[in-house]
């Protein structure tokens, strides 16, 4: 099982702890010196307020927190996730992951996903209802793209002709593509056009919000694995997905922290096929991290007590 860090870039009001080029440098060293796998930040651009103040949250531009991070190390993978393809023209998105790629020497991991605010569609003239079938158009397209070759495609607001976008990615014949969602529509994307499926935990009341399908225990992940197995043999896929899920158990940060809990269950999901977790120190938008200094120290301890005992697993 390996790790990757969320690192509280969100928490943009407190802008030198978490959100400056220095802040990013050190959290990435540590997280590199550490033994995590990677690290990983959000997306979102246009939020509305009524969301902030719902307790969601605010991001910055992922490639270039990431472009930051690739800079300031050396192994560390740089996962987006998620990445809001349909927010974006494709070949802007192409451009962006081809030249992180290529600026850390191959180490982007671009998770992606259909997104869910319907107001920040609408803020940045992307079509809420066709998210979709503009995600799936987007990574057929993106790949075309990271082909070299010439592009001929017609979308909604794009009209390309010979076109043609470098550099390439460094990661051939494209960075890893995991696809987040619980949705059978998200695992049958996942097995047809990824390398990869990032599940979440998500009670129902969050699913509802998020739009997708709930997701509340190991054996509903086990029930979704054999779908998208079936799903595979079906459309002819024999390539395993990676698989990146966290315990559904109290987080480091909260009360009821178990470390034996939490590495026997990491063994329990690698027996599934999940071989990377994510972790997150707060949830998005609660601000719950007082400092920079305490996310090291909550990371310096995660890596001792979970990180060091589930290499092996």
């Amino acid at each position: 099982m390996r790790f990757l860090l969320g690192l509280p870039t969100d928490d943009v009001a407190k802008r030198e702890e978490f959100g400056s080029a220095e802040a990013v440098v050190e959290m990435a060293r540590a997280a590199e010196a550490l033994g995590y796998e990677g690290i990983y930040v959000t997306d979102h651009p246009a939020p509305r307020k009524s969301y902030i103040d719902a307790g969601g949250h605010h991001a910055l531009e992922p490639s270039v927190v990431l472009a930051v991070a690739a800079g300031a190390t050396s192994r560390l993978r740089l996962m987006t996730n998620l990445y809001v393809l349909a927010y974006r023209n494709p070949f802007l998105a192409a451009k962006a992951i081809a030249s992180l790629d290529s600026l850390s020497g191959g180490r982007v991991i671009l998770g992606t996903g259909a997104g869910y605010l319907e107001p920040e569609f609408r803020a940045l003239g992307a079509d809420f209802a066709r998210r979709n079938q503009a995600l799936d158009d987007a990574l057929d397209l993106i790949k075309r793209v990271f082909s070299g070759e010439p592009v001929d495609a017609v979308g909604p607001g794009f009209e390309a002709c010979e076109t043609v976008a470098l550099p390439l990615p460094v990661q051939r014949p494209h960075p890893p593509i995991w696809i987040g969602g619980n949705s059978r529509r998200a695992l049958r994307r996942a097995v047809e056009k990824a390398d990869g499926w990032i599940p979440m935990p998500a009670p129902r009341g969050l699913a509802k919000h998020v739009r997708s399908a709930p997701l509340e225990s190991v054996a509903d992940l086990a029930a979704a694995l054999c779908y998208a197995r079936e799903h595979a043999e079906r459309v002819g896929r024999s390539a395993p997905l990676a698989l990146m899920f966290a315990p559904m158990l109290p987080g480091y940060a909260e009360p009821g922290f178990d470390a034996d809990a939490y590495v026997a269950a990491s063994a329990g999901l690698a027996e599934l096929g999940v071989g990377y977790a994510g972790v997150s120190f707060a949830y998005p938008g609660r601000s719950a991290i007082a400092s920079r200094a305490r996310f090291l120290e909550l990371a310096e301890g995660f890596a001792r007590d979970v990180v060091e005992r589930c290499r092996a697993l």
